[in-house]
């Protein structure tokens, strides 16, 4: 009994083991690249081209020096992509939600049409409708406006997908009829019951759009033309524009200076996330 007990003990630490090497592994592997941005933001042209290196060295000074000197308009760049990612981010996540919740709550002609639509829409990919898009904010006079930036989002396909199935593991029917029992109307059930329960998808889905938002550069790089309205990733990318030098270190600086948000936004929402993943698993 005790060989037995023994050899199942060795046999879960081995896992555990294991189990720990890769996840040590997998964390390396995302934290190196951020890290050698940072170590590049410290380092000067000559160091950057000389090879890789681990070591911080002593030119963020004049790389941030650099960066501001050449017009980096770094608060102008905040605000247009603070603007947009919030736009973004709160239409996405709340219509999303709406839609999902439309769809797993009410039963209508065309209900499965529409979310075989849904799913189609998923599988198209974004580039194949992106020339008709331009072309259409071109004749619609909305080239140069953040309109065509933030309005689109509320058609998010996949964050409905995210949704729907998230309410068919965790939404009571009852919860619904019983609010409609106390007089509430549907759209105070939505606002005032439902986004509460959905806090942990909520949270997760607005990661995801406020980081995409953010990232996007294609979008605005092709719709805006007006200097004032660049968002921070196209700043970054206008300091490769110098045909004479093109300063790696102070880009580097203007990579690292732009993940600010992300994290700070990740960090404020990821608790929520926490949160309602410890609630859920508590059963009263």
């Amino acid at each position: 009994m005790k060989t037995g007990t023994t050899s199942y003990k060795s046999q879960k630490i081995i896992l555990s083991s294991i189990i720990y090497f890769f996840m040590i592994l997998f964390t390396l592997i995302a934290l190196v690249p951020i890290w050698l941005m940072l170590i590049n933001a410290t380092r000067n042209n000559a160091e950057i081209n000389a090879g890789i290196s681990m070591i911080p060295s002593v030119h963020a000074l004049d790389n941030w020096k650099i960066l501001t000197n050449r017009n980096f308009k770094l608060a102008v760049g905040f605000k247009n992509s603070l603007i947009i990612s919030m736009c973004v981010t709160g239409l996405s996540v709340y219509f999303s939600a709406l839609v999902a919740y439309g769809i797993h709550v009410y039963r209508f002609r065309g209900r499965q049409i529409l979310w075989n639509l849904i799913m189609l829409l998923i599988m198209l990919p974004a580039s194949l409708s992106f020339i008709g898009f331009v072309q259409f904010m071109s004749k619609a006079h909305l080239m140069n406006s953040y309109i065509p930036l933030i309005i689109p989002s509320i058609a998010s396909a996949a964050t409905v997908l995210f949704m729907k199935q998230y309410m068919d593991s965790v939404l009571s029917f009852e919860l619904i009829e019983a609010s409609r029992i106390d007089g509430a109307g549907e759209f105070m059930i939505f606002n005032m019951i439902i986004l509460p329960v959905l806090k942990p998808a909520l949270a997760t889905q607005a990661i995801f759009a406020f980081v995409g938002s953010w990232n996007n550069f294609m979008t605005p790089f092709v719709l805006l033309s007006s200097t004032e309205k660049y968002t921070l990733p196209m700043l970054v990318q206008m300091l490769r524009g110098d045909i004479y030098r093109t300063e790696y270190g102070a880009i580097y600086i203007g990579i690292a200076v732009s993940l600010i948000p992300i994290i700070i936004f990740y960090a404020f929402m990821s608790r929520y996330i926490i949160s309602g993943l410890t609630m859920g698993s508590v059963k009263e």
